[in-house]
């Protein structure tokens, strides 16, 4: 098959395993064995082969190793993840290449490798400076564990790394997130990524905080200001609801979710989307490794889109970006003006201050910043 360099597609890779699950995760991680980790490599590269011809009609331009804890895993067997994605993927000249690591997993050996596969990425879950909310979090690091891994990151060459931190954690106040804030701004960290607590069901969190949050919402909404004026005011730009980037560090992977670009995911649970179809793999370790074993693609779920799905889907993920979407852009894709479509949605969130228009491109406004999962459900 002819590959199209026209035709983009950014690769995520789910390396499920953690060192132990916090208290608030409700991704699909959970702590394994080093065999296990070893038998799902192999599941992975398997995988990775089979979609080498399909994938051939692509460029990938974004590679993201995300989790779980990818830092977990051994460099020999992140060399074997890297070397899959070299045979199998045609990879492009301008490749954005995330592996995202914790404190307390990622080494100064396993970060040269990272660097030696074409890595040039490097996502750090730090979430506070902390100790104590680290361990009320039920992370496995302190923050002099995560100074170290900066550190090390630096040494090894990475000029793009992110930082995340989180909002409303238990027992935390605005002075000691502001601590938290200033403390990340001192490392002149490319990116950083803000996030308050979620509570969602079925965590062990919830169980303990449903009924009481640990921080009331007006807190965490002065949090969240405190955020966007210290980045701010220290040369980050705001770029998503939750990201804030140094001019030319947006990061391209995720940008391309909100702006409904091609992509696709490989490993447990791996959820992707290519031409109109979303689908998502298995989610069972078992069944995952015998599709793969069996040579066939592990999917467990797909949907085609409608227009009316796409159309909404381009209204609720593109208003997360503080460029927002483009009437043009919309008519283009749809064949439908924007407000033929959705004028009587965007005139009510316009009229009380929540959504704004400047040449052409429909945004969220602080005030919609707030309630935006509200308006954004109006679009579905």
């Amino acid at each position: 098959m002819m590959r199209n360099k026209e035709r983009k597609l950014g690769l995520y890779i789910h390396i499920p395993f953690c060192v132990r699950k916090c208290g608030y995760c409700d991704f699909l991680s959970a702590p394994a064995s080093e065999g296990e980790w070893e038998r799902y490599v192999s599941s992975l590269v398997r995988e990775m082969e089979l979609w080498k011809e399909a994938a051939s009609a692509f460029e990938v331009d974004t590679v993201f190793i995300g989790g779980g804890t990818p830092s977990v895993l051994s460099a020999a067997q992140m060399d074997r993840v890297f070397q899959g994605i070299a045979d199998y993927f045609p990879l492009g000249e301008n490749l954005e290449f995330t592996v995202e690591c914790n404190p307390g997993t990622v080494t100064a050996e396993k970060l040269a490798a990272y660097r030696r596969a074409g890595v040039n990425r490097i996502s750090f879950g730090m979430q506070s400076a902390h100790d104590e909310e680290l361990f009320r979090l039920g992370r496995i690091h302190t923050f002099r564990d995560f100074e170290t891994s900066y550190e090390q990151a630096r040494k090894a060459g990475f000029s793009n790394i992110n930082i995340d931190v989180m909002a409303a954690i238990p027992g935390q106040t605005e002075k000691s997130y502001e601590e938290t804030l200033l403390k990340v701004i001192s490392l002149a960290p490319e990116h950083i990524s803000s996030y308050s607590l979620i509570i969602e069901e079925g965590t062990p969190f919830y169980e303990k905080y449903a009924e009481n949050p640990p921080v009331d919402e007006e807190t965490d909404r002065r949090m969240y200001e405190m955020t966007g004026e210290m980045l701010a005011g220290a040369g980050y730009g705001r770029y998503e609801i939750s990201n804030y980037a140094r001019e030319g560090f947006m990061c391209r992977h995720n940008l391309k979710y909100w702006r409904r670009e091609e992509y696709l995911g490989l490993g447990l649970g791996a959820a992707s989307f290519v031409g109109r179809c979303r689908f998502s793999n298995e989610r069972e370790m078992p069944l995952y490794e015998k599709s793969v074993g069996a040579g066939r693609l592990p999917v467990a779920e797909r949907e085609e889109l409608s227009a009316d799905d796409e159309q909404a889907e381009f209204m609720y993920l593109g208003l997360r970006c503080m460029s927002g979407v483009s009437k043009k852009d919309f008519c283009d894709c749809f064949g439908v003006e924007l407000a033929e479509r959705y004028g009587g949605v965007i005139e009510k969130w316009k009229a009380g201050g929540f959504l704004a228009e400047k040449n052409g491109r429909i945004f969220l406004t602080g005030r919609g910043i707030d309630v935006s999962n509200r308006i954004f459900a109006d679009f579905i």
